[in-house]
């Protein structure tokens, strides 16, 4: 049977509210926050570096502006995401 609450991995693409982890062994509620414009779910207690983890990305390679300022790389694992939070997610990709 599997459990629909993880929110599982889709590469951060899909439509309505999703869910995002924390590490095992952590327990918490659910908050919402928006990420990118779209509504969506966080395990309370996550982290944006375990956000960008769950979404697929490089933390390395995404600047996060957390409601309205730009958050500095070395605070992404210290960095909780909270209710009601704006998150906007810029990847940067290489290419010729």
């Amino acid at each position: 049977m599997a459990d629909d609450r993880s929110g599982g991995r889709n590469g951060g693409e899909g439509g309505g509210s999703e869910g995002v982890g924390v590490p095992q062994g952590t327990e918490g509620g659910m908050i919402p926050v928006t990420v990118n414009g779209k509504d969506r779910e966080v395990t309370q207690g996550a982290t944006v570096r375990d956000l960008l983890v769950e979404l697929d990305l490089h933390p390395e390679l995404v600047v996060v502006e957390r409601n309205g300022e730009i958050l500095d790389r070395d605070r992404y694992g210290g960095t909780e995401v909270e209710t009601g939070d704006r998150l906007e997610l810029v990847h940067f990709v290489g290419g010729g």
